[in-house]
């Protein structure tokens, strides 16, 4: 029986959130000298709560820092194939502990409005308080947002929907483009066929025939709270929307990559 199937078991008995919780303690305790490495080398970077870290990506601080800068990098990258980063409003959805956008007001033109939003009201309230030249606020798990229609240039959402369930899914992309303005672009990761690793053999069958997965029994949106899209699923959900590109994940390192999609407004 492998760990996926252990973690299914864990999970049905509704004990999934409690084992992530204790795994965090313990590696809380085991990067206690990463931390202060950190700090000596980064004087001056102010870092979230530790649990804000793992429960948002992994608990590394130095991965936690230096991979935001260079994941800000990426999405400009991105960004600029299919827009002039220029007098934009760009919103960055479920921004956690701010990883990513913390960075991007050093990368992006001054002329940008940079937005942030999540349902975690203690990660906007750190990130209001840590992060200069983001506009913060809070949304709830289901819409609406406070935002007004036809307003973001362009909206990114780095693996949102992977912990969303399906009504969520369907609720979350009309409210993402009500916001959005015609024409402009939605930038979205999720677990992709990579992550069929991650299934059991009955979930991988419902996976290939383009259903969503979803490992509930714990919070929504919470890191322990998983959905899988397959593609025929996304493609369902982005329906009269355009994809200007689809980039399949793969496995790196024993280690499987989220797929990207890029969207444009109808």
């Amino acid at each position: 029986m492998n760990k996926y199937y252990i973690s299914a078991v864990i999970r049905k008995l509704g004990f999934i959130k409690f084992f992530d919780k204790l795994r965090f303690y313990i590696l809380f305790c085991r990067t206690y000298r990463l931390k202060k490495e950190f700090h000596k080398k980064y004087p001056d970077a102010q870092l979230p709560p530790a649990y804000f870290i793992y429960e948002t990506f992994n608990l590394n601080y130095f991965s936690f820092y230096v991979n935001g800068i260079e994941t800000a990098k990426w999405l400009t990258n991105h960004f600029e194939k299919h827009a002039t980063l220029k007098n934009l409003n760009i919103l960055d959805w479920g921004c956690g502990p701010g990883r990513i956008i913390r960075h991007l007001p050093s990368i992006i033109d001054k002329s940008c409005t940079l937005h942030a939003t999540d349902y975690n009201k203690e990660y906007v309230k750190w990130c209001k308080s840590n992060i200069q030249d983001v506009l913060f606020n809070q949304n709830q798990l289901t819409p609406p947002m406070t935002y007004e229609d036809n307003f973001f240039d362009i909206i990114y959402g780095i693996s949102i929907f992977t912990h969303l369930s399906e009504e969520m899914h369907h609720k979350w992309f009309n409210e993402l483009i009500r916001i959005l303005k015609p024409n402009a672009i939605l930038f979205l990761t999720t677990h992709g066929e990579a992550f069929k690793m991650k299934l059991t053999e009955a979930e991988k069958e419902k996976f290939d025939k383009g259903s969503l997965i979803v490992k509930s029994n714990t919070k929504e949106g919470h890191r322990t709270f998983g959905a899988f899209q397959p593609s025929n699923f996304m493609k369902n959900l982005i329906g009269k929307n355009k994809i200007l590109e689809h980039i399949i994940g793969e496995v790196k390192n024993e280690r499987p990559q989220q797929d990207i999609w890029i969207i444009r407004k109808k």
